[in-house]
């Protein structure tokens, strides 16, 4: 936990909204290297590495990404502000107040600013702070340099189209909690690379080869469209789970999703999670997400013939001023170095055609006695 501990915090501090995540998959691929994992990255930037088991193929995936919601330059306002517009879904609500660094097209050229609501001084506007829309067109980015004007902000090389990055202001408290910006889903990839450096720290036998696949186009659905390939057999997405009214999900367990948006996850596979969970002890909870798809919905529209689940760390107020737990993450490391133990869980997925006499049961007991 030390090693995730760090690895996530200096995630966190690195700035990787979706189309500007080089920085963040630098910082993957060196940790990947140091782990001694072989990996190599899709031209379009998704990283793909490999710990190889007793069995080559089929094998199974572990599914990440790295991205995180931000926004983009749309024009500088006639005050010389910024109007900026979402990467990703997210409230302006959320940004108001935000610390952020905008980014320009000199890569050793940033500027630090704030976002505001248009009407932002009560001395100035009284009760009208506290009526105006929640909208994007309502707010502002107000940069940390001496500007009123369009001319002198394009001065310093700001331009339409440049993106601004939300400080992700990372606390852990003593009680373990996480309190940042963009845990969705760098708690996750912290959890996946935690899991993958217990296997190969204790030489723990795999029955088959596992990849770990670390996206950057997840929060405007490009997802797990691409990097896996036919073999896998199994996927797990590791990504937040929505802590809110009306959810089950925790922050100190792992929570196993049953369906999104998209639809239900795999059946077997999600109630074999499920029972390892039980078998082990972690604690465990089961949830339906509504407003809500992850990197397995674009790898399944992409074609991708595999068992998918998706599981999480509990993160409150998602997309917002997010909260998870050390105990969460931790579970959710635990139970995927379990998993990844074990083999695929049925003789049928070794092959990609059956006979009908082999197909598994749909009945739960059968199934779950059917487990291998």
């Amino acid at each position: 936990m030390d090693y995730v501990r760090d690895v996530l915090v200096r995630m966190l501090r690195t700035p990787s909204p979706t189309g500007r995540t080089d920085e963040v998959m630098h910082l993957i691929g060196e940790e990947l290297q140091q782990l001694g994992v072989d990996f190599y990255l899709t031209r379009l930037g998704s990283l793909v590495a490999e710990v190889r088991g007793e069995q080559a193929r089929p094998d199974r995936a572990v599914v990440v990404h790295s991205d995180t919601i931000g926004c983009i330059v749309k024009r500088i306002r006639e005050n010389g502000r910024l109007q900026v517009t979402p990467v990703g879904t997210f409230s302006a609500r959320f940004a108001e107040g935000a610390r952020v660094r905008v980014f320009t097209d000199d890569p050793d050229t940033t500027y630090t600013g704030t976002v505001l609501p248009l009407k932002a001084s009560g001395h100035t506007f009284g009760d009208e702070v506290d009526v105006q829309r929640v909208a994007w067109e309502q707010v502002e980015v107000r940069i940390d340099e001496f500007v009123e004007s369009p001319d002198e902000t394009e001065a310093l090389g700001i331009r339409a189209g440049d993106f601004v990055s939300l400080d992700a202001n990372p606390v852990i408290t003593p009680a373990g909690f996480v309190n940042s910006r963009h845990l969705d889903d760098k708690a996750g990839v912290a959890a996946a690379l935690g899991a993958f450096k217990c296997v190969i720290d204790h030489e723990l036998a795999l029955p088959v080869n596992a990849h770990l696949l670390v996206t950057i186009a997840e929060e405007v659905g490009q997802g797990a469209s691409h990097g896996l390939d036919a073999d896998v057999a199994e996927m797990i997405s590791v990504d937040n789970a929505v802590v809110a009214p009306g959810q089950y999900s925790r922050e100190t367990g792992v929570n196993v999703a049953m369906k999104d948006e998209v639809g239900p996850f795999d059946y077997h596979l999600t109630r074999k999670l499920l029972r390892l969970c039980r078998e082990l002890g972690i604690p465990a909870q089961r949830d339906v997400f509504n407003y809500y798809r992850s990197d397995i919905a674009t790898a399944l529209n992409s074609g991708a013939e595999t068992r998918a689940a998706l599981i999480g760390c509990g993160v409150d107020a998602s997309h917002g001023h997010e909260r998870t737990h050390l105990d969460g993450i931790r579970n959710v490391a635990e139970l995927l170095v379990a998993y990844l133990q074990t083999p695929l869980m049925f003789a049928w997925d070794e092959e990609r055609r059956g006979e009908l006499a082999d197909f598994p049961a749909q009945d739960a007991e059968a199934a779950i006695g059917e487990y291998r």
